[in-house]
């Protein structure tokens, strides 16, 4: 099973290329629960995708990230959005 990193990957050049696709991701955004929404559409599209898989995936990156730099210390803020992978994404694809 691919990563969440490769998933996503495989997903914006879908959503780049195939318009419907981009229409349906983009609408979660309008969605109460926007992530559960994206989530669900990108099931319906056949990538295993879920919220908290989301979420712990953009944390642990900037995880890493941020123990490659300055020896590993926690000497730079956090900026808003950075370890977000669906605000991210959807970035990506508008």
């Amino acid at each position: 099973m691919a990563n969440i990193v490769e998933m996503l990957d495989e997903l914006q050049t879908r959503a780049l290329h195939e318009e419907d696709i981009r229409e349906k991701l983009l609408a979660t955004r309008e969605e109460s629960d926007s992530l559960g929404a994206f989530c669900r559409a990108c099931r319906e599209l056949g990538y295993e995708i879920y919220e908290m898989e989301l979420v712990c995936a953009g944390e642990e990156f900037h995880a890493a990230m941020k123990r490659s730099t300055n020896g590993g210390g926690e000497n730079s803020p956090k900026l808003a959005g950075e370890d977000d992978f669906y605000e991210l994404f959807m970035a990506s694809i508008e």
